[in-house]
């Protein structure tokens, strides 16, 4: 493609600002075509420290999910 390597990087990082301005707004961001990034609520649960062994209480959170797009999966597949 006939575009510099500063263009695309700009082009990147305003894509990527805008998707995460989208997800902590609570909003779905999808690419026709790519997929659909959307903000996940995790539970709170019960965990165990991998060194001690001792159960520890995992507090909820909050995470990035992502659902591919068909045409994403068929090129892949």
């Amino acid at each position: 493609a006939d575009i510099s390597k500063d263009k695309a990087n700009e082009v990147i990082t305003a894509m990527t600002d805008e998707i995460t301005s989208a997800l902590v707004r609570d909003e779905n961001v999808s690419l026709i075509g790519f997929g659909t990034f959307s903000q996940r609520q995790r539970k709170a649960r019960k965990g165990k420290n991998p060194q001690t062994g001792a159960e520890i209480d995992i507090p909820a959170s909050s995470s990035v999910g992502f659902k591919p797009g068909k045409s994403l999966k068929d090129s892949v597949n």
